[in-house]
């Protein structure tokens, strides 16, 4: 009897795992995603995921709220075996997650019960892991606190960008996908539970949370930056002498040794975290709570990114200038 799947997903993080899936043996009879979303300009967003189950000849079916008449009777007229959820974008009731035969498992971007929620893999950037993974979960109401059925580990590379590492990501939740949809199929799945005293949280990011905060090490502020990619991006406010605040993206730093980077006397306001401790045209650094930190490339709001060479031939920098937030 062929096993019935029904995907969930939105994001391009379920991409390689619902590829998979669908050449697989199993019979997919729908795929479930967000609404079509219109960007600047009024011009849709490539769907891939969409795209993928209309060229394979799969139902797409595209509710506002997955929760409400009449989408839980259209997913029950599909009658799938069981649901994967992947980077969906909706909460899923309890009613909804019945009515699988099997139930549904989600395809979650970190080591549970590590970073639950929406933005595991930049929380486990920005906090200096040194390892996350993927793990596969059997959903329930509770936020990503079903049982484990299945879970990958890898490092992060010490260089790594949230972006470059869900790419990575979804590669290892292909693979832990199919096993754990085989055992499902086959009967031999193991449940284990969650240890409840190792939940930590990752919620949704704001444009907000990009804010860099000066009084961090060199080291943290390097995941921060990291860990901001592809979106929101960190940020800080340059404040310089009779210039209003500019808003500056910062996108690559690096940590050097206090002892060799050879600093002018910018006074006593120079131990002060943000401020800028060396800016000579061709490097730039920022005092943070544990030494400097360079500053390699940023971005202007508005414009291009650049190089700290490129935007200083432009934007004059002076030593006791300092980058904070907008006041």
């Amino acid at each position: 009897m062929t096993f019935r799947l029904l995907l969930m997903g939105t994001g391009t993080f379920a991409l390689p795992a619902f590829e998979a899936l669908i050449g697989a043996s199993h019979q997919i009879v729908g795929l479930v995603t967000q609404p079509d979303r219109a960007g600047r300009g009024h011009h849709r967003h490539p769907h891939p995921l969409k795209e993928l189950a209309q060229s394979h000849g799969i139902p797409v079916l595209q509710p506002d709220n997955i929760n409400q008449p009449p989408w839980p009777e259209r997913i029950g007229e599909l009658q799938p075996d069981l649901a994967v959820v992947a980077a969906y974008g909706q909460i899923l009731s309890a009613d909804v997650i019945g009515i699988p035969a099997l139930g549904a498992v989600n395809l979650h971007a970190s080591l549970l019960p590590k970073y639950r929620g929406a933005a595991p893999i930049p929380y486990a950037i920005k906090n200096g892991e040194s390892e996350t993974g993927v793990s596969v979960f059997q959903i329930q109401p509770k936020l990503d606190a079903g049982n484990v059925l299945g879970m990958l580990q890898t490092a992060i590379e010490p260089d790594e960008t949230a972006g470059q590492l869900e790419s990575r990501l979804a590669v290892l939740a292909a693979e832990v996908c199919m096993q754990v949809v085989g055992q499902i199929e086959s009967g031999t799945a193991t449940a284990i539970p969650q240890d409840a005293a190792q939940v930590s949280l990752a919620p949704k990011l704001t444009k907000a949370a990009g804010a860099i905060d000066w009084d961090q090490s060199p080291t943290m502020i390097g995941c921060h930056v990291r860990a901001m990619q592809p979106w929101p991006k960190a940020f800080s406010y340059l404040h310089s002498a009779d210039r209003p605040p500019q808003r500056l993206l910062i996108l690559e730093t690096a940590i050097i040794p206090e002892d060799s980077l050879e600093t002018p006397d910018a006074g006593p306001d120079s131990a002060r975290p943000g401020s800028i401790v060396l800016a000579d045209g061709r490097r730039l650094a920022v005092q943070t709570a544990e030494g400097p930190v360079e500053i390699l490339s940023l971005q202007p709001e508005g414009k291009r990114k650049m190089n700290v060479v490129d935007y200083q031939c432009g934007n004059p920098i002076a030593v006791g200038d300092r980058l904070g937030p907008a006041d």
